[in-house]
This record gives C-alpha cells, structure tokens and sequence, in this order.
C-alpha cells in the first residue's frame, strides 16, 4: 500500500475510534470565522492553502514553520521552494497527508467547501482564514502567531501593520471624496462589492466604492451599470490595457479627466500583510486624480 494511504487510513481509523492526534489542546486561537482552534502543542509543520495566509505566515517569522503551500503561493521568494500540494486545478490530499501537517491554513471563500470538508473528516486541526476587512488582516496575524509559537513576533509584525494603516487614514481625513470603479475582470465584467476588502482600501483613501450596495463579494455588472455609475477613477490590477475599451464612452468622467490606473496586483489582492503596500499604491492614484489625472 502507498505510504500516503496508509497514513490516510490511519488517520480515519484514529478518528473513527475517537482517538485523534490532535486531542488534548494546551494553545487556542481565533480564527477567520469565529471559530475556535485547539492545538496540544503550537504547530512546527503548517501546509498553507492560500497565498497571504502564506505570506502571513513568513511576515510572523513562521516562515520555517511551513512545509508545504499551494502553487499560486509564491511570495516571498523563499515560498517558491516549499513543495506545493495543488493548485488552482485541485488540491491533493494525500500530498498534505505526506507532509504530517500539524496545521493546515484554508481560504473560507477560496478553498474548496470538498477540500475543506475532507481535511476536517481526517481531524487535522483547520484554520479559516477570512480576512475581509484591513484590521482582520492584523487580527489573523496574531492568530497565526499564537498558534505557531510566534505570539511576539506575530504582535510586532501585527502593530507595524496597524501603524502603517493608522497613518494612511490620518493623512486622508478631509480630502475630496471620488466616485471610484474597479475593476476585477474584464470579462465577464467584474467587480468588488462593500463587502470586499479591496472595497475598504477606497474607503480609507477617500474613495466611494460605486458599486458597494451590491451583493457578493465579486458581483458581475454591465456596462450600462458602469456608465450609469459615472465613476470619476477607474482602477485595474495589474496592467492598463484591460481598461482601454472605456475610452469608446469619452463622456464618462473618468476618461474625460484620465484618470484611469492600474494598481499592483497582488499587493490590492492579497489579504495578506503587503495589503498596505496596495493600500498606499491606491491612495497614491487617487491624490494624482485629486490632482486633475
């Protein structure tokens, strides 16, 4: 029988008979949902399922508390050498099983329900990270710490975070408010609700989301919504040329004042501790629209 299955039976068996590894808890922290996480010692080997859990990780000085990742995980550096159990075409179970995870970090609204599901049946403990606003990043942070015998470091790094954030929103009271449109996707049209956390970078740079009553996290809208809208900034991640088919509407105030960007991806994408980078990319685009574009 094939090592990893072994242990896969093992495992059920153990759990089945009421007898997980994991029993006896002596460390606890909160996670992304609420939920309380019981470990008997703090984790030495984590498997991350999501890049800024991972980047979360490494931001603590946890870094060498990780044995494995998913692919798309590849920041820092130092991540792209951890063997990588999935990706986006599916996670192997039995490649996390190899790797004895005594913590496996998921994604609430990123990991696959299945996945996440069949990691619970096997009682490998779980921590869901959903971090949808700025100050869970920080939070989660924290967490993670407790959990991976980083509490202090995990603290500095959380109040460096929090500082950092904290002056962007001081240096932003008063200033003009905009009408902002961003845009996730080109197609089908996507973008971010009030209930995103790219939603809340606006916000904190003196931005209005135009589309924050919608529902979801990531609705689709038309562009006849987005016209209607008459965001005065537009923003993408990661390259201009997905904006460029607005330039057929010259009356949106948006193009008429160009002040169209493109925003660093995964620093506005991430949930992770580089979200304040992306935080500052965008406070930065929209003083230069402020500015007249």
């Amino acid at each position: 029988m094939p090592r990893a299955r072994f242990r896969l039976g093992l495992v059920l068996a153990l759990g089945l008979a009421g007898l997980s590894p994991w029993s006896a808890a002596t460390v606890s922290a909160v996670d992304g949902r609420g939920t309380q996480v019981h470990l008997p010692l703090p984790a030495s080997r984590v498997v991350g399922l999501t890049p800024h859990a991972v980047e979360m990780l490494y931001a603590i000085g946890a870094g060498g508390n990780l044995v494995g990742r998913v692919e798309y995980a590849d920041w820092p550096k130092a991540a792209q050498s951890l063997p990588s159990v999935g990706s986006y075409s599916g996670l192997s179970l039995e490649a996390v099983l190899a790797l004895r995870p005594q913590l496996v970090v998921v994604w609430g609204s990123g990991t696959s329900p299945r996945d996440v599901a069949r990691l619970r049946q096997l009682g490998i403990p779980l921590f869901v990270s959903e971090p949808r606003t700025l100050p869970a990043v920080a939070a989660e942070m924290e967490a993670l710490g407790v959990l991976t015998g980083h509490a202090a470091s995990a603290r500095t790094a959380a109040t460096q975070y929090r500082n950092r954030l904290a002056q962007l929103a001081a240096a932003n009271v008063g200033k003009r408010r905009l009408r902002v449109f961003w845009q996730l996707n080109e197609t089908p049209l996507m973008t971010a609700s009030g209930q995103q956390f790219m939603s809340h970078l606006l916000t904190l740079c003196g931005g209005d989301n135009v589309f924050a009553a919608l529902s979801g996290l990531t609705p689709m809208v038309s562009t006849e919504a987005v016209l209607a809208a008459r965001p005065e900034v537009m923003l993408a991640q990661g390259g201009m040329a997905s904006l460029a088919h607005w330039r057929r509407w010259p009356s949106l105030p948006a193009v008429r004042h160009q002040t169209l960007y493109a925003v660093p991806a995964d620093e506005t994408s991430r949930p992770g501790p580089r979200l304040v980078e992306g935080a500052e990319a965008v406070c930065r685009v929209l003083d230069t629209a402020r500015q007249g574009g």
